[in-house]
């Protein structure tokens, strides 16, 4: 089932999201709607907030990118298989040299803008199967993650913009959370009179 998603401006994309109990009723048919969501609006990862749930939760299929023809082959390959659910996350650490790449969310559409972020990070999560897992991503994947996980924080790409580019995206962001725009997927917008 397509779930709406969520529009920059709504209180519970600002919401740091609550742990989910391994027994959380009908957790596998979410998970498939998300990704199902996800999918449907052409994203590479879907945080719960972003369909309106509080919870540390999200999916990420990376897959689109192994058609960057900048990447190594190794990436390339990596990126192909790379699906996954995290549950519960905990980035342990975040390493590396910073590096600039252009973000966007589906909860913000149309804007995209430069981000910085490390390059390697190590979390711990439980996969769909409520197995805990530790690893350590790096590239775009860890870039990915570290997006996704910034969701289930309370924070959006567009809050690590500098104070002038904020301004500048300003209307826009208002524009957005009104619902004045045009979208090919199914959203929920805090201040317009009537969701789409």
């Amino acid at each position: 089932m397509i779930l709406p998603i969520i529009a920059y401006g709504d209180p519970v994309l600002r919401k740091v999201a609550k742990e989910i109990p391994e027994d959380y009723p009908k957790l596998d048919a979410l998970i498939a709607n998300m990704f199902e969501t996800m999918y449907n609006a052409y994203g590479v990862g879907l945080a719960a907030p972003q369909v309106g749930l509080p919870m540390r939760l999200f999916v990420i299929d990376a897959s689109a990118f192994a058609d960057d023809e900048e990447l190594s082959d190794d990436e390339r390959e990596f990126l192909q298989g790379f699906k996954k659910v995290f549950i519960n996350p905990k980035i342990i650490e975040e390493t590396g040299e910073e590096w600039v790449f252009n973000e966007g969310c589906l909860s913000i559409p149309e804007i995209r803008e430069d981000v910085t972020r490390n390059a390697e990070i190590k979390i711990e999560y439980y996969d769909a199967n409520f197995n805990k897992q530790v690893e350590e991503f790096d590239g775009l994947a860890a870039r990915v993650i570290q997006h996704e996980y910034d969701h289930i924080e309370g924070v959006l790409f567009t809050d690590k913009l500098s104070s002038l580019k904020k301004r500048l995206l300003k209307g826009k962001l208002t524009n957005i959370s009104k619902g004045k725009i045009k979208v090919d997927y199914k959203m929920r917008f805090p201040d317009a009179k009537k969701g789409r």
